[in-house]
């Protein structure tokens, strides 16, 4: 028997996430001053820097995290399928942990490079995706019925059993795409980037046009 889904519970389980949360904040308010006026915003396929801001923009990715984590915590109480949330809610706390602590790597990465510390950024992009597409991919065929969270296309919204399906295949594209990222990674070069956007690219679509063919199938 599923319990019902309770942020109290959920907010206590997540503790050491909102710490991160809490840390990169200390850490904003503490390195603001030792920024220099204009900071890197934006890295190019090579890792270099081809836009710049005001320091003050530091603020913008902590404030992302944060609204990222709440919105996640809080949105199944709008969810008309809320019920489900208590089916699938250890892999919904993955997805939150994985993308919390993926923006806060990319978060302190930029900062560190803001400072003036040598930061490789198309490297660890080559890792970060890898490693998101498998956290994802594990939890994607745990997700039950839902508007919020996961494949969400007019074909799966309007069949559960669409949405099982194409959240089966998903999840095992996502683990396919991630393994092969996860090991092109760990070369170099232009070529390793546009794989990772090959890659997240074919994750993204193939299901979104199963889930037309599956629904398609099944009105026959």
């Amino acid at each position: 028997m599923h319990e019902n889904y309770d942020v109290k519970q959920e907010m206590k389980k997540d503790w050491w996430l909102i710490g991160i949360i809490l840390l990169i904040w200390i850490f904003t308010f503490a390195v603001f001053g030792h920024l220099p006026d204009k900071i890197p915003m934006h890295w190019n396929i090579s890792g270099q820097v081809d836009s710049y801001g005001p320091k003050q923009d530091v603020f913008i990715l902590p404030s992302v995290i944060t609204v990222i984590y709440f919105l996640m915590v809080f949105v199944p109480l709008i969810d008309p399928k809320k019920a489900n949330y208590s089916k699938f809610a250890g892999a919904y706390r993955m997805i939150r942990a994985v993308l919390v602590i993926i923006l806060s790597i990319l978060y302190f990465a930029a900062t560190y490079s803001a400072l003036g510390y040598k930061v490789n950024m198309d490297r660890l992009g080559s890792a970060v995706i890898p490693v998101m597409l498998i956290a994802f991919g594990s939890a994607m065929g745990k997700l039950r019925h839902n508007y919020f969270v996961g494949i969400r296309t007019p074909w799966t919204l309007a069949d559960e059993e669409v949405w099982n399906k194409t959240h089966q295949l998903g999840g095992k594209l996502w683990l396919i795409a991630g393994i092969i990222g996860l090991f092109a990674s760990f070369f170099s070069g232009t070529w390793v980037a546009v794989l990772m956007f090959v890659l997240l690219i074919t994750a993204v679509i193939v299901p979104i046009v199963y889930s037309y063919i599956i629904f398609k199938n099944e009105e026959k």
